[in-house]
């Protein structure tokens, strides 16, 4: 079956086709996890999974495949993709544009946690300074097409290299690398970053940290590092503490086992300062004083914790 000729029509068959389920067949094919495709579109990782049974049902063949970071589109998936992505890109444009250039509301992508813990607790303070600049925040691991879709500022943890886009660098917080003493005694020394490749690596759910922190101390490592990977950072201590690996997390998460000696940190390297936090946004977006007013207020805001880093 020619997957390209059959999905070639599909931009014809809307009426047939219910738009939420191509909708979010886009979303999911953008984003490529379940989970961030619920966040985007408010609604639960079921939902969106009958969602995509049910296009499959009407289409006749599998669209993803499952991997460990989410899905991803296989052969018959692309064919659809490149089919309807544009049209919806160019509904997603036309939107944009009746909006009024002078619109005071700015569009957020962050993760959960920075949200929690740092950005929301002093929105109220921006909301002072700014009172007729609107806030609509989205909380998702996903990195956003800043290109092509609604967001103005994205807040990233990484290296910042964003390439095409206008980059602002936060903060750097310090996370640790910490583990059993019994699974230190049962391995290899850990004096060097570049030792921890010998011992098995807990990560987090985006499976980035550990890849990243690599990258920013110019260890050589895999692309593909092994080990299991948890949403939540006190499941990794945990993990850490039953001695199932190396874990790399913010050291509040792991200060009552440091202290208590359930995990011990084998070494002592200096944070990378790249590897942080980046307010990330296009140079269109920042011509609305609007964003630019919120950037600059996140560089400002994130300066005293920036010199503790």
């Amino acid at each position: 079956m020619n997957f390209a000729f059959v999905f070639s029509r599909a931009k014809y068959q809307t009426m047939r086709i219910s738009l939420p389920l191509l909708q979010t067949f886009v979303i999911v094919a953008r984003s490529g996890r379940m989970r961030d495709a619920a966040a985007s579109m408010a609604l639960t990782p079921g939902a969106i999974s009958q969602r995509i049974r049910e296009l499959e049902d009407y289409v006749g063949y599998r669209l993803f495949t499952r991997t460990q970071a989410g899905v991803e589109l296989n052969s018959a998936g692309r064919s659809l993709f490149s089919a309807v992505d544009g049209s919806f890109q160019a509904i997603e444009e036309v939107v944009r544009k009746l909006e009024s250039p002078s619109s005071r509301r700015i569009r957020i992508s962050t993760m959960g946690s920075f949200a929690a813990n740092w950005l929301v607790p002093r929105l109220s303070d921006f909301s002072r300074l700014h009172p007729d600049i609107e806030i609509a925040m989205e909380t998702s691991s996903r990195v956003v097409d800043l290109k092509r879709e609604p967001i103005d500022v994205a807040i990233r943890h990484g290296l910042g290299i964003y390439p095409g886009l206008e980059v602002a660098w936060l903060m750097a917080p310090e996370m640790i690398v910490v583990a059993s003493p019994e699974l230190l005694r049962s391995r290899s020394p850990v004096v060097t970053p570049a030792d921890c490749l010998g011992l098995p690596l807990l990560h987090d759910m985006d499976r980035a940290d550990w890849r990243l922190w690599f990258e920013a101390l110019e260890v050589e490592a895999p692309l593909d590092l092994k080990g299991p990977s948890f949403s939540d950072d006190h499941l990794m201590v945990r993990a850490a503490v039953a001695g199932q690996g190396l874990a790399l997390v913010r050291n509040v998460y792991a200060s009552d086992e440091v202290r208590s000696g359930r995990l011990v940190s084998p070494i002592d390297t200096k944070w990378p300062t790249r590897f942080a936090y980046y307010a990330v946004s296009t140079a269109e977006a920042l011509q609305r004083p609007s964003v630019r007013h919120f950037v600059e207020w996140l560089v400002a805001e994130a300066k005293p914790q920036a010199q503790l880093s």
